[in-house]
């Protein structure tokens, strides 16, 4: 692969993919389901789970998920996934949270380590009555599944009981896309999920407050700088040319390259995305040709496409025009370099 263009998947990755760690094995163990035909449900690598290091795009972590709910074929799904939660289960976010005094400080730090677990926010309000955990999701033209979401929400339950070894009810539960049988739901949250316009869950301040059994800040304290660091690495990587370029990859194959289209999926303005590129010391124009350029060296060195397809794929309107926009680019012709010359 050519090496501009390892910048590009790189940051592509830390921001709009899912981590997929050793955890996802030994939850679909837990819940008595067969990893691999899981995997062939979902249209996925057999060996996958196996792989160090993986991330998926938005659309493929929905279909894992979704393949492991159609293979354990149960409609309570979320719930057996958080019944399969055990405090002992090591995973970098349930780690994290059972290190902390309590679930007001334990949601502040699961909220950090979702940046770094997939494209979803996790934002945490606090006031003198109540503590209030609210998720969102970012990328991808795909919602999550409903029971991705509610797991999330139920999860926040099963982490608080876990941690003080106490029945917590929450106070509050909403999500856009109500269960069903909703029953069942009401039952473990201990009270009756509502419909509204975002994905949360409340508690008393009373109950974020109470004392986890877990807390263990030895343990935290060695654990945090590895935490800040790759938060620090993620933050640095994620400059607006990088999320341009990730714009662009998504962009060039359908013809949307103009800095209004980049700008509405990035969601500013056109005039605030100039001025930050501007600050990065580039050019819109100079980073579509260069996105470009890396493109069109990856197909001509790594496939066998013809020109005319890579033009396509490149968003220009027919190969000629591709021809000498490479030949600027590089002063080489597409047909030289696929030759090696």
């Amino acid at each position: 692969m050519d090496n501009r263009l390892l910048p590009i998947l790189r940051s592509l990755m830390q921001t709009l993919t899912y981590a997929l760690d050793t955890t996802w094995r030994i939850l679909l163990a837990d819940l008595g389901v067969s990893a691999a035909n899981v995997l062939r449900r979902a249209g996925l690598p057999d060996d996958l789970l196996h792989q160090p290091s993986v991330r998926l795009v938005p659309e493929d972590y929905y279909r894992l998920w979704n393949g492991a709910e159609q293979e354990k074929g149960d409609p309570l799904f979320a719930i057996r996934v958080c019944e399969a939660v055990r405090s002992e289960s090591f995973s970098p976010p349930l780690f994290a949270a059972l290190c902390s005094p309590n679930l007001s400080v334990a949601a502040q730090r699961v909220a950090k380590y979702k940046r770094l677990i997939g494209p979803m926010q996790m934002d945490v309000r606090e006031d003198r009555d109540a503590l209030t955990i609210e998720f969102a999701w970012q990328g991808g033209a795909q919602a999550p599944p409903a029971s991705l979401v509610m797991m999330e929400l139920l999860f926040c339950v099963t982490l608080v009981r876990i941690g003080t070894r106490e029945a917590i009810r929450p106070i509050d539960v909403t999500t856009t896309d109500l269960p069903s049988p909703l029953v069942p739901y009401e039952e473990f949250f201990g009270t009756r999920p509502r419909r509204g316009p975002f994905h949360s869950v409340s508690f008393a301040i009373s109950d974020a407050v109470r004392p986890f059994l877990t807390s263990n800040e030895p343990l935290w304290a060695a654990f945090e700088p590895d935490l800040r660091q790759r938060l620090a690495d993620l933050d640095a990587s994620v400059t607006v040319a990088k999320r341009v370029r990730a714009a662009l990859h998504e962009g060039i194959p359908s013809g949307l390259t103009t800095m209004e289209a980049i700008a509405g999926k990035l969601a500013v303005s056109k005039r605030t995305l100039q001025r930050r590129i501007e600050a990065e010391g580039t050019s819109f124009q100079q980073i579509l040709k260069e996105t470009r350029e890396a493109l069109a060296r990856h197909y001509l060195e790594k496939t066998a496409l013809p020109a005319s397809e890579i033009s396509f794929l490149l968003g220009f309107d027919e190969p000629n025009s591709f021809y000498r926009a490479f030949r600027g680019w590089t002063g080489r012709t597409p047909d030289s370099v696929r030759q090696g010359a």
